[in-house]
């Protein structure tokens, strides 16, 4: 029996692997695994990778919960292990065999269907894997696949078309696209592209929104005494502190001196400097801080300053409230050259101690400029180095670079943008 059970799984693996790295079907193997679908009960649409899964489960509701968690570590009996594993090839092959040639809208939006129901058989809400508690790696891949599919895809002819054009769901994949793109575009299409760029900036603004709001952070200011009201009072160190007035006659405690919490913060008005690297490999790092950058400037009392660079600097602080304008502004590729986006920015540092620069680069840069960083870091301003701040985390930084702000006390922060709003938060608010 258990011979019978580990024979058929190998027959339905061996099958999504051939379909995962040959472009031919394997009729030994296809034959083969319609049987043990066909005696499982379950239907022989599982095995066609034309039929998505959110098509599957409309036809037969009863396997989506049977979809959710599939690939959670967990102990199977040995009938259920086949089943198990047919339904787990049929999300591998929908997700991980995207082919070859052209995309259509409706293609990937068909995928990203299924990328969803990856994510809900691996245990986690759509979206999910590229959150701050996913799987980095998985969702790396995720977004690469997502990547090809976008760049293969006839954006301009997509765009040009109304219908086909509201088949797109924005997406840091598209938005890197269409950004790329945006000065071969015209009319219909332009328009079309512009209003997918302004949908995913609000998106995503939404969401930093409400990480900055809920962001519960900031330097108590201990040269402020604290407000004598009731919100105030520290009752625990109040008992403390008067713990010598107990009466064990009366059973009371009888306070003569009440404790109340700090809770004044910076009033100065701060100023924070974000330099954007514009090269390719950093769009999606520039696109949540110059979103990020935006939210700051609403705040009061904070001056926000943006500069994008490659090769040139543009000082893009005009449009800073505006994140839409500024990412139509930005001409993404090219090589950089730190130096000219320092230039521009040093001047800007008026106040050291009040100031924050945010510098956002994969920091191959010239290893002249570690100079310059030294010396904003001594003239007394929160520098904060940034690799990336994205939904999966992956990033490429110069281990040169790294160790050097390792060694400033300025370690390089990468991963999930919640690190860099909690930084931001603690210097400025």
């Amino acid at each position: 029996m258990a011979a019978g059970v580990a024979h058929r799984r190998q027959v339905l693996y061996w099958r999504l692997l051939s379909r995962l790295f040959g472009a031919e079907e394997q009729p030994t193997l296809e034959t083969a695994s319609m049987a043990v679908v066909e005696e499982l009960g379950l239907p022989a649409t599982l095995l066609d990778p034309e039929v998505s899964v959110d098509n599957l489960v409309q036809r037969f509701p009863a396997l989506a919960g049977e979809l959710c968690d599939l690939m959670a570590a967990r102990e199977h009996s040995g009938g259920d292990e086949v089943r198990r594993a047919a339904l787990v090839s049929k999300l591998l092959l929908n997700v991980f065999a995207t082919g070859s040639g052209t995309v259509t809208a409706g293609d990937l939006a068909r995928w990203k269907k299924d990328a969803e129901w990856f994510e809900r058989g691996m245990g986690c809400e759509p979206g999910g894997l590229r959150g701050p508690d996913g799987d980095a790696e998985v969702a790396g891949v995720l977004t690469t696949l997502e990547g090809d599919l976008v760049k293969r895809m006839r954006l301009r002819e997509v765009l040009a078309d109304p219908y086909l054009a509201r088949q797109l769901t924005p997406s840091m994949s598209l938005i890197e696209q269409l950004l790329r793109d945006k000065s071969n575009l015209s009319g219909v299409a332009l328009a079309n592209a512009k209003a997918l760029i302004r949908k995913y900036v609000d998106e995503v603004a939404e969401v930093l929104r409400t990480q900055v709001e809920q962001t519960s952070v900031g330097v108590i200011d201990r040269s402020v005494p604290p407000k004598r009201v009731f919100r105030n009072l520290d009752i625990e160190r109040t008992i403390w502190k008067n713990l010598t007035n107990w009466s064990p006659e009366d059973q009371r405690l009888y306070v003569d001196r009440l404790f109340y919490r700090q809770t004044a913060r910076r009033t100065t008005p701060a100023k924070l400097i974000v330099v954007v690297d514009q090269s390719g490999s950093m769009v999606d790092s520039m696109v949540n801080c110059t979103i990020l950058a935006s939210i700051f400037a609403g705040l009061p009392k904070v001056d926000v300053h943006l500069i994008a660079f490659d090769t040139r600097a543009l000082d893009l602080t005009p449009w800073v409230h505006d994140p839409f304008e500024v990412l139509l502004r930005t001409d993404l590729g090219g090589g950089n050259d730190g130096h000219v986006a320092m230039n521009l920015a040093r001047p800007k540092i008026t106040d050291p101690r009040n100031t924050v620069m945010v510098w956002i680069s994969d920091f191959y840069e010239v290893r002249t400029l570690i100079t310059d960083f030294e010396s904003v870091h001594r003239s007394g301003v929160k520098l904060i180095p940034v690799g990336s701040v994205n939904s999966s985390g992956r990033n490429s930084i110069d281990p040169w670079y790294r160790q050097k702000f390792k060694d400033l006390g300025t370690p390089v922060i990468s991963g999930h943008i919640r690190k860099l709003v909690v930084e931001l938060k603690n210097f400025l608010t």
